[in-house]
């Protein structure tokens, strides 16, 4: 039943194949194999067998809410639910109960879906590797020894260890793409605004958004067109999002539609440092590219190289500001401190990881007297040079294809002690942040060690039917294996 999708699962239920009680059951079993993986900050099964019950009498009375009806979804650890705690997975958090929902918690309890723990991911959003968890390391279910990529990492190793068939993740410069590249699995990070952002703890609110996690573009699809929409609590979600609804059901672009598609490739070589698998993956995506009588277009950006000073500076700047409020006084981790001042210092030092401590002082530098306008002002400035390329690209382009890590998982501690190699991780996700645009990870092969690579697929703004639909015609060739993860336990 586990290596089911979840669309299949909501035809089963429609079918009355088996009910959401059996379901929630298997996933229930799948997760405690699964326990050492250290994916959940809190798995309540309690609740979650409650949900399913729910969904199983509405099933069975034939009023399903929705598609989404009785099928896991797990959330990760920094969306606010009230029934849960959200722990942002730091010590400062670790016993905050947030007083709403967010929009997307609303909408998926709304259509009926099951929510399937809270999962663990760098503390406060701020990582590549979930090593930075005041909880524990999540470790990669092809391989424990190595990470699932960050800062999703939980969300990413649930479904591609078969525990739960999606998640939600937050993407904030590669985030979704990048932990779905390393754990085999469809990661997507929608068009800036098209998924409200209301009850997601901030990291950098202009460059955060939450999307799915799955284990097929199909299923992508349906949970994205559960969760997007315009919403007036969030001032940055947009009127297009509405305009341009996902349809809940995706099916794959035809041969005669991929003839007509003209695709920008940024395909790198050995002297920029990636693994010989994920460039063999890149020429088994030409030859693919170009079997289907597509036009296929090398791109250089003059901007990409520098995407990654531009995102440290802007993101560890909204980083600095949007952490402000956690002081110790109105919620969170507070030090036994008499002195007011005493109080916000060591609360802050106490509660904070080292990563989150590095990022808070280096977007305090940069925002500070006489650095302002060198370092944050010229990013704002090249932040909008790198939206203008993409909306250049695709004026001519349907399309952006390139590797989406420039490896596959690596072992944990392997880059711990060094961040800037940390930070290269992200090289190749982090422009479509910066830019606002849409894109998504998928499989495309697995490596000599029998790790999966990912390939990424970018599009224009409010595109994403488009590229789920071209996306799924990409997957149909080259699908991934997940039988031998389903017989695996850890």
């Amino acid at each position: 039943m586990i290596e089911k999708t979840a669309t299949e699962h909501s035809k089963a239920l429609e079918k009355g194949e088996y009910s959401p009680v059996e379901l929630a059951e298997a996933y229930i079993q799948r997760a405690a194999q699964t326990k050492p993986l250290a994916m959940y900050n809190e798995l309540n099964e309690e609740r979650i067998r409650a949900q399913a019950q729910e969904s199983a009498k509405r099933r069975k009375a034939g009023k399903p809410l929705s598609a989404l009806d009785g099928i896991p979804v797990s959330i990760k650890d920094n969306i606010c639910d009230v029934e849960e705690k959200t722990t942002c997975s730091s010590a400062f958090l670790k016993d905050y109960r947030s007083p709403y929902d967010a929009t997307v918690i609303e909408k998926l309890k709304g259509a009926g879906a099951i929510l399937f723990g809270r999962t663990n991911l760098d503390e406060f959003a701020m990582g590549s590797s979930t090593e930075n968890s005041a909880f524990g390391t999540t470790r990669n279910p092809y391989d424990p020894e190595r990470v699932p990529g960050g800062s999703s990492g939980g969300s990413a190793a649930a479904v591609g260890s078969l525990t739960v068939p999606l998640a939600l993740g937050s993407d904030t410069g590669g985030s979704i793409r990048q932990p779905a590249s390393f754990c085999g699995i469809v990661g997507m990070k929608p068009t800036y605004g098209k998924v409200s952002r209301y009850g997601l703890v901030a990291f950098a609110s202009s460059l955060d958004q939450i999307g799915p996690m799955a284990g097929s573009v199909e299923d992508a699809a349906l949970l994205l067109s559960s969760i997007e929409g315009k919403d007036h609590r969030d001032s940055t979600s947009h009127p297009m999002a509405d305009e341009r609804p996902t349809p809940a059901s995706i099916k794959p672009m035809t041969s005669a539609a991929l003839k007509k598609k003209k695709v920008g490739v940024f395909f790198p070589d050995k002297t920029d440092g990636f693994d010989d698998s994920v460039l063999k993956a890149c020429d088994a995506t030409r030859t693919w590219l170009e079997k289907q009588g597509m036009e296929v277009v090398p791109i250089e950006s003059k901007l990409w190289e520098y995407a990654i000073p531009i995102y440290y500076i802007l993101a560890t700047a909204e980083a600095s500001s949007n952490l402000s409020r956690f002081d110790g006084i109105r919620y969170g981790t507070r030090s036994g401190q008499a002195n007011l001042l005493d109080v916000y210092t060591r609360s802050r030092t106490e509660g904070f990881g080292p990563e989150v401590k590095r990022r808070i002082l280096l977007g305090t530098f940069v925002l500070s007297s006489g650095y302002y306008d060198a370092y944050y002002n010229s990013a704002q400035k090249a932040r909008r040079m790198i939206r203008a390329e993409y909306l250049e690209f695709f004026k001519k382009l349907d399309f952006i294809m390139q590797p989406t890590s420039p490896s596959t998982a690596f072992k944990i501690g392997e880059k711990a002690a060094n961040p800037i190699a940390m930070y290269q991780s992200d090289l190749m996700t982090i422009s479509v942040n910066l830019g606002g645009v849409p894109a998504l990870s998928l499989p495309a092969g697995i490596d000599n060690d029998g790790l999966p690579i990912g390939m990424q697929i970018t599009g224009a703004h409010f595109e994403e039917e488009k590229l789920l639909q071209f996306a799924a015609a990409f997957e149909k060739d080259f699908p991934l294996d997940r039988s031998k993860i389903a017989q695996k336990t850890y």
